[in-house]
Formats: C-alpha cells, sequence, structure tokens
C-alpha cells in the first residue's frame, strides 16, 4: 500500500515537512494498529528540490525526470498527504504548481489528508478557504479532519491528537481501498445493487 508525502516546505528542515513526517508515522501507525496484514510503503516528495522542474514543465508542458517520479508516485498512491506552508493567506505557489502540473485525473477518488503551517493560528482557514476545494476540485477525497500547526503547537497535546484523528480517517479510507483491488478484484461501480433491483427485494 502506496502512501506519498508531498512536502512544500522551503527551508530544510521545514515545519511542514516536520507536519507531514508526523502525519505519515500516525498514518502507518494507525494502519498496523488495525492489524491489516499489508505494508505501507512512505514516498515523501519534497517540491524544493523539484522547482526548477516545476517551472520548466508550466513553460514546456514536459517534466524533468526528477518531477515525472514524483508526478507517478502521487498518481499510483493509495493515499496522499499534502502540506504547505502558508503565504498571503493561502498555499504556496510551489504547492500550486505542482499540483497545476499533476494530470487532471490523477486524484480522482483519491483519498488526501491536507495539513497546512504558519506563525499564527489566525490562517488555520486556509485549510477551508484553500486547500479543501482545491483537491475538492481534483476530485480527491479529503478527510474530514484537517491539521494546521502553527509555530506554538509543536510540542503541544492538542495538536498530537488532530493529527491522530485525522491519520485515522485517511488509514481507514487507504485499507478500505486497499481490500478492495487485491483480494476481491473490484472496478469501481461492480458491487453497486441497481435501485430497481432493491425495490423489488423490498416487495418480496
Amino acid at each position: 500500500m502506496k502512501l506519498v508525502v508531498v512536502s512544500a516546505g522551503l527551508s530544510a528542515p521545514s515545519s511542514s515537512r516536520i507536519l507531514a513526517d508526523r502525519l505519515a508515522k500516525a498514518v502507518t501507525g494507525q494502519v498496523t494498529d488495525a492489524g491489516v496484514d499489508v505494508a505501507v510503503d512512505v514516498t515523501v516528495v519534497e517540491l524544493r528540490d523539484l522547482a526548477v522542474e516545476i517551472a520548466h514543465n508550466l513553460v514546456t508542458g514536459f517534466p524533468g525526470p526528477a518531477l515525472k517520479a514524483a508526478l507517478d508516485a502521487v498518481a499510483g498512491a493509495d493515499g496522499l498527504i499534502a502540506v504547505s506552508p502558508v503565504f498571503s493567506a493561502s498555499y504556496s505557489g510551489l504547492f500550486k504548481s505542482f499540483f497545476d502540473v499533476l494530470d487532471k485525473d490523477a486524484l480522482t477518488g483519491k483519498p488526501v489528508l491536507v495539513g497546512a503551517t504558519g506563525g499564527t493560528p489566525r490562517h488555520s482557514l486556509v485549510l477551508e478557504h484553500a486547500m479543501r476545494p482545491l483537491f475538492a476540485y481534483l476530485r480527491a477525497v479529503v478527510v474530514p479532519t484537517a491539521v494546521y500547526a502553527a509555530s506554538q503547537d509543536f510540542g503541544a497535546e492538542g495538536l498530537q491528537e488532530r493529527v491522530d484523528r485525522a491519520a485515522g480517517e485517511l488509514a481507514r479510507l487507504m485499507t478500505g481501498l486497499a481490500a478492495a483491488r487485491p483480494a476481491q478484484g473490484l472496478e469501481w461501480g461492480d458491487d453497486v445493487v441497481p435501485f430497481e433491483q432493491q425495490l423489488a427485494a423490498l416487495r418480496v
């Protein structure tokens, strides 16, 4: 089972990467605690290392080798964690540019956990007014709990509670997908009972 982490932090280390790593560790732990017999393969995509290739792709329409590997990893993931620092009350331009060059269908139906970091709690609504609509537009399944971490939140008990809750939501979606694919070989919609058949069953 593939979990891909996209971090748009610019420094090394960055608060966005620290939050992303905590979320990934929590998701892996939740899958293990659930007793699911599947390994979680975590791939981290640091956008700061891809900035030049992303810019070239926006101009030429062709990704470089490192960017293509990152785009393929996101497209092939069973779950995605996406974390951005807050710039001018929204996600960073680097973060948006990466998802601009991603294939428009790559995230369709894919479970996504969104997170953001900033210097003050006042920016926490960026998750709802910017990040959640972005991934809804890309037709991803965004988990109910988003995680924002201001500078003073790191080390605080409340942050870990939100991390664990969000990780549990993503883990449940991911393990559901993993169980449906190899074990049952289902395509989406194969297990849907037509409405007329359901009505017929009620009349009996």
